[in-house]
């Protein structure tokens, strides 16, 4: 392999070692303008978007031992790569695409596992992080709050009456 050739893959190879997540997209109609919107949009995630070509794309992947996602290297692809809270990148990725109509999807490696668009798109329309752990505590409390009310109401039905 040729010297730039390698060093191209290297590049790739580096962007994808920056999270455990990478999402492939079509940008083809994109101009520079919404590139730039786009990636101060990813900088709040700590995310990156990059152009990359195909082959090197390809070369990098399977290095790393990312599953095949040959079907979805046609035309031009770009990554976006950083940052942990993937779904944070998701919906930034699908608010542009909407607002903008010009982004495609194709298709995300989450740790190490294929998945689709329409799975990103999901992914997407969760709740944040944080909203998910709030409403889980509060399912954990409120069942310990019943509890703990049904046994108190048991025990004052057993007292007799003063």
């Amino acid at each position: 392999m040729r010297a730039e050739k390698q060093y191209l893959v290297a590049e790739v190879e580096t962007h994808l070692k920056k999270s455990d997540y990478v999402i492939l997209t079509n940008f083809t109609g994109v101009t520079v303008s919404d590139v730039a919107e786009l990636r101060a949009e990813l900088v709040k995630e700590n995310a990156e978007f990059h152009v990359v070509k195909n082959s090197s794309l390809r070369v990098a992947a399977k290095a790393m031992g990312l599953p095949e996602f040959e079907a979805a290297l046609a035309g031009p692809t770009a990554i976006v790569v950083g940052g942990e809270n993937t779904a944070g990148v998701a919906k930034i990725l699908k608010q542009f695409f909407t607002t903008k109509q010009k982004l495609e999807l194709k298709v995300g490696v989450m740790e190490k596992k294929l998945v689709t668009a329409e799975v990103l798109a999901a992914i997407a329309d969760l709740p944040p992080f944080d909203v998910l752990r709030a409403q889980f505590l509060s399912l954990l409390t409120s069942n310990a709050a019943s509890f703990v009310r049904l046994l108190d109401a048991k025990v004052k039905k057993d007292q007799p009456a003063a």
